[in-house]
């Protein structure tokens, strides 16, 4: 976006949410839209409720990787735009009620979305800890840790708790034997994580690219660790 396009960064910052809301909620449909995703996960055995219950725990999902990302302390820009990322952040859940509000959601239910959204990134806040301690346990029983495999492993702490997050809430915390949905799930998130990781830093996909791939790697290891 160029600046003169707008009169302040509020301006910005608010066009951008909307953004990124419309972006979460196009990627959300299209793995929900996906076949492989909907054999996996069942849907002819599910009524239309618990359909459109697994669609808005995908699109939380998205908005709150979203949300993440922009306040992840290893994030590499310059330290003035880590204000404008923060303030940026606190939007995303008003700007996907706003997209709702659009799309002809009724105004009662929107309340309820805004309060979904805060109560799944304090959820998926508060994983992240376990889920950085779990990674760096796989990855030191195999290795010794170096800088490098830290800083992996921190760059990928976001996109790992919300996988985990949002394949728990799909199955309401009976996970047991249903790996492959969360693969799916992991996966499609990855790719958006990285995506939008390298739109924010600016740098070459390479790096990035070898950590979504290292993340696949972890899981593996940790499900073959459980067996």
């Amino acid at each position: 976006m160029e600046k003169s396009r707008f009169e302040s960064l509020e301006q910005m910052a608010d066009s951008t949410a909307a953004g990124l809301a419309q972006a979460a909620a196009a990627s959300a449909f299209s793995l929900f839209r996906d076949q492989q995703f909907r054999r996996v996960a069942g849907f002819e055995r599910l009524s239309e409720t618990e359909q459109d219950r697994t669609f808005n725990e995908v699109v939380v999902a998205y908005l709150v990787l979203i949300m993440l990302l922009l306040e992840a302390p290893d994030l590499r820009v310059a330290e003035e735009f880590r204000s404008y990322l923060r303030g940026l952040q606190k939007k995303i859940p008003k700007a996907y009620v706003e997209y709702l509000r659009e799309q002809g959601v009724e105004p009662r239910y929107l309340p309820d979305w805004e309060k979904l959204i805060t109560m799944r990134y304090d959820e998926f806040g508060r994983d992240r800890h376990d889920v950085r301690a779990a990674a760096m346990e796989i990855e030191s029983s195999e290795k010794s840790l170096t800088l490098d495999s830290l800083s992996n492993i921190q760059m990928l702490v976001p996109v790992q708790a919300v996988a985990i997050g949002c394949h728990q809430h799909i199955y309401r915390g009976v996970t047991d034997g249903r790996d492959e949905l969360f693969k799916l799930i992991l996966e499609a998130l990855s790719k958006f994580y990285v995506d939008f990781r390298v739109r924010i830093e600016g740098r070459k996909r390479s790096p990035l690219t070898k950590t979504r791939a290292a993340v696949k790697r972890m899981f593996r290891r940790k499900h073959k660790k459980r067996k």
